[in-house]
């Protein structure tokens, strides 16, 4: 029997679960494997009615999913209530949006779902009640955790047809990426990303280019320092480790067509200077990959997009490929 994916719900406020519905209108032309929300039906329900759409929805239970995902969009409840606000996020929602991830990450772990797909959340409004983790990435490894015992290291990796980055530094002011660089966060996260590409996406021998974090890669010193006393360290480290590592490259050369060839995962050094290529070059069918955990996580590479919500116009086409890259990488079978 079929696994399904567990899908959390997201911030009601967003195009979130309106994706979700426009994905599964379009699961034969797109060969979309069963998955399930975690949300409330009321709100399903509502969003379903202000959109003018006329789809069956089936209040079930992660096993019953894959059967009722033919003919009705699955939905499985929470136990908080969440307000249908479009455009508009509010604190009341942060319990339900919380349990969603929760439970998608629990049915994971007691392998009754397949992988994790998560719909996006707006953080302040999660922050303004209480959350205290960065993002969904960070809240994963600490769910992750929770259920291992042990500490999680989390990478998000964005993964388009032309392009595969992961940032070492995240979710972080700009001015505290040099404080927080460290040969050993770059061995770590490069050790993740070659281990992952290996046996969840099947590429034998990984090939890691290694980003500059200054201009020209600072030029010999030229131009800043880290990339002779943190980066090229933790090159020569991950090569002794037998990964294939390339770099450390100027960051405005190494994303062209003909650089792109050498490799099949860019590591770079912050936050958009991995994002802004990969989103570029494939905005629509990039997807947000968090490696290093026991579960597999894709998401949409866009948010929440409040202007949109509501208004039935919102792409679906980011989710759809998390769909199916969730699809092709995780394990579908029971028993």
């Amino acid at each position: 029997m079929r696994l399904p994916l567990a899908m959390s719900c997201g911030d009601p406020g967003g195009i979130g679960i309106e994706i979700a519905l426009a994905a599964w209108l379009r699961r034969d032309e797109e060969g979309l494997a069963p998955f399930y929300l975690l949300a409330d039906p009321a709100l399903v329900h509502a969003r379903i009615r202000s959109l003018g759409l006329d789809i069956p929805v089936a209040e079930t239970d992660p096993a019953g999913a894959s059967e009722q995902f033919a003919g009705a969009f699955p939905v499985v409840a929470l136990r908080n209530r969440l307000a249908d606000t479009p455009g508009r996020p509010v604190p009341d929602n942060a319990a339900g949006i919380i349990e969603s991830i929760d439970r998608a990450v629990a049915d994971c772990q007691a392998g009754r779902a397949a992988a994790v797909v998560t719909l996006p959340i707006a953080k302040i409004a999660l922050h303004e009640a209480g959350f205290a983790h960065p993002g969904h990435t960070e809240y994963l490894a600490h769910l992750a955790g929770r259920h291992t015992g042990r500490p999680v290291f989390p990478v998000m990796m964005l993964a388009g047809p032309l392009l595969r980055t992961v940032p070492v530094t995240v979710h972080v002011a700009l001015a505290e990426v040099p404080r927080l660089l460290s040969a050993e966060r770059i061995v770590r996260t490069g050790t993740i990303v070659a281990r992952d590409l290996r046996d969840r996406f099947g590429i034998a021998r990984p090939r890691l280019a290694i980003a500059g974090l200054n201009p020209h890669a600072g030029e010999k010193g030229a131009f800043g320092d880290e990339e002779q006393t943190i980066i090229a360290p933790a090159i020569e480290e991950l090569r002794a480790g037998g990964i294939d590592v390339l770099g450390p490259l100027p960051a405005d050369t190494m994303f062209h067509e003909t650089a792109r060839q050498r490799y099949d995962v860019a590591l770079c050094m912050y936050h958009d200077q991995a994002l802004i290529p990969v989103k570029t070059l494939d905005f629509a069918r990039t997807v947000n990959v968090t490696l290093g955990l026991p579960f597999l996580r894709t998401s949409p590479d866009h948010g929440t997009a409040f202007d949109l919500a509501g208004t039935g116009a919102a792409d679906p086409s980011s989710l759809i490929a998390a769909i199916r890259l969730a699809a092709r990488t995780a394990p579908r079978e029971t028993g």
